[in-house]
């Protein structure tokens, strides 16, 4: 029986999802899994370069895969050619190679599966299995969408939420860094979970958000970074125009910048610290994770803060 009256709730609008078609679950890794058991495959090929958690779903079903290597412009640095039965994953990294994705899908069709987790805002193309996580780009506690035209037979439960919600609220009272470990608690509790759907409250939350302010700041953000730093910058990168970034990606000189950004309150994320154990010191893989640099350039900020930003990796 419907409910009536009592206490109220959190009070949010009803924008509506972003992703209107995609089906709702309640991680980007239990969008990778939803994709193993309903297409079958029996390997996956997939970047040294990604998230520890992408493995576990491969591990759980005792599904093959191999590690491929990416070059300087992170695109893979050999065609890998597939057998039957066989996909291959690949990252559309910080929401910057929707380019290349088009052309992966012009030659591996629908065995291309893309990790849509840092790209946000980036359309699915027709057919090719596509996934994304929202907490990347949001205030949100859990949550993936997925496209796939292959739909599993199975009775999915509906996650909870409100357990990963403190450091959200920390965030907002009293800051960063005192929610950062129930933050960190937040992260674990979705490791090899059970595919759910996304919670109620995790879609409410979504379809409060301003989508197109967000796209706009974040590229504009995006651009002021880009003409102050590109001619340093070892990764580059042209902006198109249905790309929505997730940071600006900084190569830096000396692996110490990171430490001093943080020490200056430039709250900057590691991608990823597993890959320094999957890979050689010599490899471009484990450079990127000791130099590379997530710049912030999200929708809570404005040219004040990147000017800020601009300012303390200068002096």
């Amino acid at each position: 029986m419907e409910e009536i009256g009592g206490y109220f709730e959190l009070e949010l609008c009803w924008k509506g999802h972003y992703h209107k078609n995609a089906i709702l679950l309640n991680s980007a890794r239990s969008c990778f899994e939803y994709i193993l058991l309903a297409r079958g495959y029996k390997k996956v090929y997939m970047p040294y370069y990604t998230c520890e958690v992408m493995l576990q779903p491969l591990l759980k079903y005792g599904i093959a895969y191999e590690f491929y290597s990416i070059n300087e412009s992170l695109e893979l640095d050999r065609k890998v050619n597939l057998l039957p039965g066989e996909a291959l994953l690949y990252t559309n990294y910080f929401g910057l190679k929707q380019r290349y994705v088009e052309s992966l899908s012009a030659i591996y069709g629908t065995r291309l599966i893309i990790d849509n987790a840092q790209a946000f805002f980036a359309p699915r193309i027709d057919l090719i299995d596509t996934f994304y996580s929202p907490r990347k780009f949001f205030g949100v506690p859990d949550g993936g969408y997925l496209y796939t035209d292959c739909i599993l037979d199975l009775d999915i439960p509906i996650d909870n939420s409100y357990e990963r919600m403190q450091h959200l609220i920390l965030r907002i009272e009293k800051g960063a860094e005192a929610g950062y470990a129930a933050f960190k608690k937040a992260d674990c509790s979705l490791d090899n979970q059970p595919i759910s759907k996304m919670s109620k409250l995790t879609e409410r939350l979504l379809q409060n958000i301003d989508y197109e302010y967000v796209r706009n700041r974040r590229k504009a953000n995006f651009k002021i970074l880009q003409e102050r730093f590109d001619d340093e910058n070892y990764l580059s990168f042209d902006l198109h125009v249905d790309e929505v970034p997730m940071v600006y990606p900084y190569y830096a000189a000396t692996i110490d910048l990171k430490k001093l950004l943080i020490k200056r309150k430039i709250f900057v994320a590691t991608y990823w610290p597993n890959v320094s154990e999957w890979c050689p010191i010599d490899t471009w893989e484990y450079r990127l994770v000791e130099h590379f640099i997530a710049i912030p350039i999200d929708q809570r900020y404005s040219e004040k803060e990147m000017k800020m930003i601009i300012e303390r990796m200068r002096s």
